[in-house]
């Protein structure tokens, strides 16, 4: 079964995502438990708690349907000890706020090295930091984001996933989310059934469907390998509505939350229901 819907807001309180998510005919949302850029929230209340437990059984939705993301703020792989701790404490809040939701997992972007040291130590820092926070928590699993490559950014590559999970200890806990916009700008095409296929099989080769445990699901405003992170509407960009087909098609892919992050609220729920269409009967 496929799991489809959007990043929706939380703003008034995380117990308003399932809300809205059910208003645009979602089966799966994203959400932010707290301001995403800044470093510290008031922690959740129980009444907040309560009313988003409600909200969730009321709209049908299990935690395996939601892909909760958090700070943008976060960087676990920062090259300065000082600010990687603050990104690291910060990361553990964020974990265990999802936790506390009775969500099973946070989806997240491994990190930057910011020109100021290698990427395999700046990854190095990344893994060390997953294994602390995984020490400190449990329950929640740790869901790595591919980027687009823009900037210093890591995670642009499979084997940057690969890698990461490599050095995680507790296996069980770790996963990847696939971001289809970052997925074409950092250079893999999926335009056509072939170049698809071809690029599937390499994530099969290098990390493996098993760890598959979201996507995010978006056309791109930047052309192949432009390593440029623009997102765009389905069908819009220079990806085309071919992959989202595919996507949809695809069993490897059951069972996980996939995420519209396109850049048009408004047309989200015509987004989801195109894209339910594309499934075969």
């Amino acid at each position: 079964m496929k799991y489809v819907g959007a990043h929706v807001s939380s703003s008034g309180g995380v117990f308003n995502s399932p809300v809205r998510a059910s208003e645009i005919g979602a089966t799966a949302f994203a959400l932010f438990t707290k301001n995403q850029r800044q470093w510290k929230a008031k922690p959740l209340d129980v009444e907040t708690v309560d009313k988003f437990h409600e909200n969730m059984e009321k709209f049908g939705f299990k935690p395996h349907q939601v892909l909760p993301h958090d700070s943008y703020l976060i960087n676990l792989g920062n090259p300065e000890k000082e600010k990687r701790e603050k990104s690291l404490n910060a990361f553990v809040d964020e974990v265990e706020r999802c936790k506390t939701l009775g969500l099973d997992r946070l989806n997240f972007h491994p990190g930057s090295h910011l020109k100021k040291i290698s990427e395999e130590e700046s990854l190095n820092l990344i893994a060390e930091n997953m294994n602390r926070t995984l020490e400190q928590t449990n329950s929640v699993s740790l869901i790595i984001e591919n980027t687009a490559g823009q900037g210093s950014n890591l995670g642009y590559k499979f084997e940057h996933l690969a890698y990461l999970i490599d050095k995680v200890e507790d296996k069980s806990r770790v996963g990847v989310c696939i971001d289809t916009c970052h997925l074409f700008s950092s250079g893999y095409d999926i335009r056509t059934k072939e170049s698809y296929e071809k690029t599937m099989s390499e994530f099969e080769k290098v990390v493996g469907f098993q760890y598959l445990q979201g996507m995010h699901i978006n056309d791109s405003k930047a052309k192949l390998g432009s390593k440029v992170d623009r997102h765009h509407s389905l069908g819009k960009g220079e990806i085309g509505l071919d992959a989202f087909k595919f996507i949809m098609n695809d069993s490897r892919i059951d069972e996980i939350p996939l995420v519209l992050e396109t850049i048009d609220p408004s047309i989200w729920a015509e987004e989801i229901a195109t894209l339910f269409k594309f499934q075969r009967v």
